[in-house]
């Protein structure tokens, strides 16, 4: 059997599978936005899971490789930069608490969760997309394995962050998900069995959220 069509069976087969997981889960009830999903994410308990941020589709060269890029990957732009550091930022006022972090090893999403200030972050090769010489696993591995965090209790008083990219997120939650853009966060809330979707918070909302936020406790 050729390649491409080996891929597309095991593309259908695991998103059969996380469709079946999503109805069994109520995902498709996405119950909170704005200064309400702040309010939630305040108290922790929640496994957010967000897309690197601005990166060009194109590698680098050595010229424009940023420190420590040694593989000349594909690396954040200015935006991507800008909108991380603000995001950051953000989540500093909104007074969000961060617990694990788990993280795609390329050199973009580390960059994001530099950049966001999330801290340090463990790898897992199921987060990655197999560039650079990356190993990564099967599909099927890498949507079980998102699946799982997704149900994953955080620790108590925080909420878990998953950095990783536009495919696993697919391939993990179904075809409703393939229009998560750079930089977003898909909010969910999980049982330690199942997992439900609460929201989700485009990158450049966050910073509004917490001007909000600030022009509030002004007026108090």
């Amino acid at each position: 059997m050729q390649m491409p069509a080996l891929v597309s069976i095991l593309r259908t087969c695991v998103l059969a599978a996380a469709a079946a997981s999503m109805v069994s889960a109520g995902v498709g009830a996405q119950s909170l936005s704005g200064a309400d999903l702040v309010s939630a994410l305040r108290q922790g308990g929640f496994v957010v899971v967000m897309r690197h941020a601005n990166s060009p589709q194109t590698r680098t060269d050595a010229t424009m490789a940023a420190p420590g890029n040694t593989r000349l990957e594909r690396q954040l732009n200015e935006n991507g930069h800008k909108t991380a550091q603000a995001m950051g930022q953000a989540l500093k006022t909104l007074r969000i608490p961060v617990g694990e972090v788990l993280s795609s090893p390329t050199f973009r999403t580390l960059e994001t969760v530099h950049d966001v200030g999330l801290g340090s972050a463990k790898t897992s090769n199921e987060l990655g997309d197999g560039s650079q010489g990356y190993e990564i696993s099967s599909y099927e591995d890498g949507a079980r394995f998102m699946l799982a965090r997704a149900a994953e209790l955080p620790r108590a008083g925080t909420n878990t962050f998953i950095v990783t990219h536009l495919p696993n997120i697919e391939y993990a939650f179904g075809d409703s998900f393939r229009d998560v853009t750079e930089g977003e966060a898909v909010v969910i809330r999980p049982d330690g069995r199942n997992w439900t979707l609460v929201g989700r918070i485009k990158i450049d909302e966050w910073p509004r959220l917490a001007g909000r936020q600030s022009r509030l406790a002004g007026r108090q």
